[in-house]
């Protein structure tokens, strides 16, 4: 989105972007939820939903993203598969309206972009909760930054001005883009600044921010390790911390990289780079789109979601360590199943949490959450039945709208409900789904 959106601000009136969505799981294919999506994205140019996938077929498409590069007679000019840098797209299109001597052209005024509704959050993806440190930490996606709270509602402080960008500094000032995974070390706080393909590290005594690990630009190498300064990150989603290691869930590169805090080394630790399912020793694995992480001291678990996976990492010190998996076949197996092993099928999780005796998984396309037994491999649902919406209530009766981001306390489990703007909290011994209000929090000023 970064490069479509350098394309449209560079060239207002000599291109029209419009978007095609081809869906691959069943919940995307829901004009609500594709709406949901398109306001999550911040998309301003128009989206037609193609459920059938017949501009897929008509265009020969083979993967996500594709970009084709129509000239105004109608010819294909060029098609590109993959994630591209803002900077080559810019240079991409430059070249195109040399080449067909397009100046301007008119964008219909029907095709005006819909705004999101104001709230105090919007799209949480993420959170984490520290019962030592009395803590919440919400990810505020739609808004570009971050809300410390109380686990009452309480909020303490928010962090971000709500503009995109990459800015260090005081609380105030700080900016974020489009932030995901956190956790909470100490007196720090990490962050997965997704938008920026960054890691941030707050201190929330000092109350300030600076970026720890990436430079801001999209990776499209794969390095073997170097200063974490000084390497391009591909989507970090996801972070677990472990004695003085941060681990990453790197969802562009289909890998999880471990950051030594200390050095400042940064360089994969499990994943090919290849997307897929494949197990085996962490540098020959295959993961799709890692998203969420969680741990229960002796493994890693992983959320793939483009798998509809939970897949396992031998932490450091373990004898041959190597990448399995729990639940999930491959790229293309999903549903709403459970079962044991390989009978189960899940759509799109984007979340894993240990609660000290099973893995709760935010099965997000199916807007539940499911219990998961690592020894035994069963999985049940237990919150949602299957419907989006926002309802409270026991666990059974209880609505998401596809569910991101888990946190785990001794007695409640915190929820981020992204397509409800809202963080749920649930009762771990009754089940009973509650919707918690974070007292005078305020959308970030237009």
């Amino acid at each position: 989105m970064p490069a479509l959106r350098a394309v449209e601000e560079r060239y207002p009136t000599q291109v029209v972007v419009i978007g095609v969505h081809s869906p691959k799981f069943p919940n995307e294919r829901e004009p609500a939820n594709v709406r949901q999506a398109v306001l999550r994205e911040g998309i301003t140019h128009p989206v037609v939903h193609d459920p059938e996938l017949l501009l897929w077929r008509t265009y020969a498409v083979r993967a996500w993203p594709t970009l084709v590069f129509v000239g105004p007679d109608g010819r294909i000019l060029g098609v590109h598969e993959g994630e591209i840098p803002p900077e080559s797209l810019v240079r991409a299109v430059e070249r195109f309206l040399e080449r067909t001597g397009v100046t301007t052209t008119v964008v219909p005024e029907w095709l005006a972009p819909e705004r999101r509704p104001a709230a105090p959050l919007a799209f949480p993806g993420k959170l984490a909760a520290d019962p030592a440190q009395d803590l919440l930490v919400v990810s505020d996606t739609g808004h570009h930054r971050l809300v410390l709270a109380r686990p009452d509602g309480a909020v303490i402080a928010v962090i971000g001005d709500g503009t995109p960008g990459l800015r260090d500094g005081r609380f105030a000032e700080a900016r974020f883009c489009e932030p995901q995974g956190v956790v909470v070390a100490g007196d720090a706080v990490y962050v997965a600044d997704r938008g920026n393909h960054a890691i941030r590290r707050i201190d929330f005594r000092r109350e300030t921010v600076e970026t720890i690990a990436g430079t801001g630009r999209l990776g499209h190498s794969y390095p073997q390790a170097g200063p974490a300064r000084q390497l391009d990150l591909r989507s970090p989603w996801a972070l677990w911390y472990r004695e003085g290691l941060l681990f990453v869930a790197m969802a562009g590169s289909h890998q999880i990289w471990v950051l030594d805090l200390a050095s400042g080394l940064l360089q994969p630790y499990a994943g090919s780079g290849m997307e897929g399912i494949q197990g085996g020793p962490l540098e020959r694995a295959w993961f799709a789109q890692p998203s969420g992480l969680t741990s229960d001291g002796r493994v890693l678990y992983v959320a793939c979601p483009e798998a509809s996976a939970v897949r396992t990492v031998d932490l450091p010190g373990a004898p041959n360590p190597k990448v399995g998996r729990l639940v999930g076949t491959g790229l293309f197996d999903f549903g709403d199943r459970d079962g044991t092993g390989d009978e189960v099928r899940l759509q799109h999780p984007l979340d894993v949490a240990w609660t000290g005796s099973e893995l709760l998984v935010a099965d997000t396309y199916n807007h539940k959450v499911k219990r998961l037994d690592p020894m035994t491999r069963e999985c049940r649902a237990w919150l949602g039945y299957g419907q989006p919406g926002h309802e409270d209530g026991p666990a059974d009766r209880a609505r998401f709208w596809e569910p991101g981001g888990l946190a785990v306390t001794a007695d409640t489990i915190f929820v981020a409900d992204t397509n409800n703007h809202a963080v749920r909290v649930v009762d771990r011994t009754s089940g009973t789904v509650s919707t918690l209000e974070l007292w005078g929090l305020a959308p970030p000023a237009p």
